[in-house]
């Protein structure tokens, strides 16, 4: 079984600088995990790592697709087992490093979501439900076959619970019975950054004041320019979708770089609350260390005992 070593946290909390160090120290190559870093031409918003704050660590799945591409977890998935494979075959040890909480759940277990079998005609059953009785009907069927589900997920995100309600229909389990009898792939430790909750956000709002100031509306009109618009998965991003419409006349500078903090700021909130659900993960604030260099050195204690 491959080790992996997963550093994670909320968006702007200060994964790129400790990982760069972490992985000098274990004889390290970074495995990006970020929905947005995937994307070609889309830098200064994706906040992706330079080649100079790289220090020469290496860095694999940043800049595989184009922004009119398609990309889901599914096939995330497979270019990560693969790139586990070969930084391990390469004697080196894989840090998987972002903030995708979706991305990194589906590298640790066998069960994937995308994976369940569908049964076209369950499927055509749900959607003429819907259309006849509303969400909320379609809702309260997972009341009755899975509680858990049931009271995390909200009405009107139909495609979760028509998904939770097919795994239970293909495997007569819930999707957190599943979850619990698969068997990690990988013998992995999992860290969460974490800080002050006032400090993340003034970390935030800077990132997005330093976004600005590196040339991200510039980025966004090259961009539009090329014909990329929000009908796009990538241009739906956090900081892409506020610029278009300030540069469509939809809304103004200011009212754009508020919403871009405001959707950055909300956006760590969902972060966290995936993390707190990881019941393996090990949590680190950094608020209790003074220097970065405790954090690191924490953390190989912590790497030592479990790897």
């Amino acid at each position: 079984m491959n080790n992996l070593i997963i550093l994670s946290g909320p968006t702007g909390v200060g994964k790129t600088e400790i990982s760069i160090d972490l992985a000098k120290k274990v004889n390290g190559e970074i495995i990006s995990c970020d929905s947005m870093q995937i994307y070609k031409l889309m830098d200064i918003g994706s906040a992706k790592i330079t080649n100079e704050e790289s220090k020469g660590v290496p860095h694999h799945l940043i800049d595989i697709v184009s922004p009119d591409e398609s990309f889901n977890v599914s096939d995330y998935k497979e270019l990560a087992e693969a790139k586990i494979e070969y930084i391990e075959a390469n004697g080196k040890l894989p840090i998987l490093v972002g903030g995708t909480g979706l991305y990194i759940n589906s590298l640790l277990y066998d069960f994937n979501f995308n994976d369940s079998d569908v049964d076209d005609s369950y499927r055509a059953y749900l959607n003429a439900l819907l259309h006849r009785e509303g969400r909320d009907f379609i809702h309260s069927m997972l009341e009755k076959v899975d509680p858990l589900s049931y009271k995390k997920l909200n009405p009107n995100d139909f495609k979760r619970v028509t998904r939770a309600l097919e795994v239970f229909y293909n495997h007569n389990k819930t999707v957190h019975e599943l979850k619990k009898s698969s068997k990690p792939k990988y013998n992995y430790i999992y860290f969460v950054l974490n800080v002050s909750r006032e400090k993340l956000y003034e970390q935030i709002n800077a990132r997005v004041d330093n976004m600005l100031h590196k040339g991200l509306l510039e980025e966004v009109i090259k961009l539009k320019e090329m014909g990329y618009n929000t009908s796009y998965q990538s241009m739906q991003g956090i900081g892409y979708k506020e610029l278009l419409n300030y540069l469509e006349g939809k809304i103004n500078y200011t009212e754009a770089v508020e919403l871009i903090k405001k959707g950055s700021r909300n956006y760590a909130k969902r972060q966290l609350t995936w993390f707190r659900r990881q019941p393996d993960a090990i949590w680190i604030d950094k608020d209790n260390f003074q220097a970065q260099e405790e954090i690191v050195d924490y953390m190989l204690k912590q790497i030592k005992s479990k790897l």
